[in-house]
Formats: C-alpha cells, sequence, structure tokens
C-alpha cells in the first residue's frame, strides 16, 4: 500500500481500474481476466498506477475465489517487487503491445492485434503460454 500512495480503504474490494496505469497493455488485462474466469489462476507483470500519477511494477499472483458449490465469487492477488532483470524483457514488449492496441482507432480491433502480437511473442520465444514464459524472466528466489 505503501508505494500505491492509497489508503487500504481507498482500494480494497475497488475494481483495479482504480490503479491501473494508461501503459498498461489491455491485451494483458484480456489474459488475466480470461484466465481467471476459467478458474486458473495467473502470474503476470502489471504496470501500475500511484495516487500521485507515478507508475510502479509488480509481479502479480492473481487466484479466483471460489463458493462452496465450486462457484467463481471474486479474486484475490499478491504482489511482489518485480526482479529488475525481469522488466528488461517485459517493458519494450508491454510498450509494443501499447503501440499496437494505438495504431488502431477502433479499441476492439487494437486489442484483437495486439493480443495476437503477444501470443506470437510468446511463441517465438519458444513457449506454448504467457505463464511460462514469464518464468523463464523470472529469476528463482
Amino acid at each position: 500500500m505503501t508505494v500505491s500512495g492509497y489508503a487500504e480503504s481507498e482500494v480494497m474490494g475497488k475494481p483495479h481500474s482504480v490503479i491501473r496505469h494508461p501503459e498498461m497493455p489491455r491485451c494483458v488485462f484480456k489474459l488475466l481476466w480470461d484466465t481467471i474466469a476459467d478458474g486458473r489462476e495467473i502470474f503476470a507483470y502489471v504496470n501500475n498506477m500511484a495516487k500521485n500519477g507515478d507508475n510502479y511494477w509488480v509481479f502479480a499472483h492473481v487466484t479466483p475465489n471460489f463458493d462452496s458449490a465450486g462457484q467463481i465469487i471474486g479474486y484475490h492477488s499478491n504482489r511482489r517487487v518485480p526482479e529488475k532483470a525481469a522488466l528488461e524483457t517485459i517493458k519494450p514488449l508491454y510498450c509494443s503491445l501499447m503501440e499496437e492496441e494505438r495504431r488502431h482507432p477502433d479499441s476492439k480491433v487494437g486489442l484483437e492485434r495486439s493480443w495476437k502480437m503477444l501470443n506470437d511473442a510468446v511463441a517465438t520465444a519458444g513457449f506454448d503460454s504467457y505463464d511460462r514464459f514469464i518464468f523463464t524472466i523470472t529469476p528463482e528466489n
């Protein structure tokens, strides 16, 4: 909470859009929400915006929460400081994704194209998923 500049009461239970930085690719959030909606956990690098407008990066682990019937009722996110070496790979990728999203006046087309670009980048790096890709650039603790 200290990094964001927000009080807990200002963000707990609120949508992520409160702290979403405008330089965060929409296609990564599509991946994140699609994964959670499918009942699976995800790890992702996320560029957030502090209350004062500054950005800060996190390595997020997001998991869906289930009720007793197995239905998704929310999610839980733990975040930690990302490794600088990992950000050296992620920042240029996310910058390219943002450029692709902005290139298209129709935001839906921009999202579709950046989504394809993200999947192509992961495949070109030799991986079948974003998760596997990011764990190769994330040093083990």
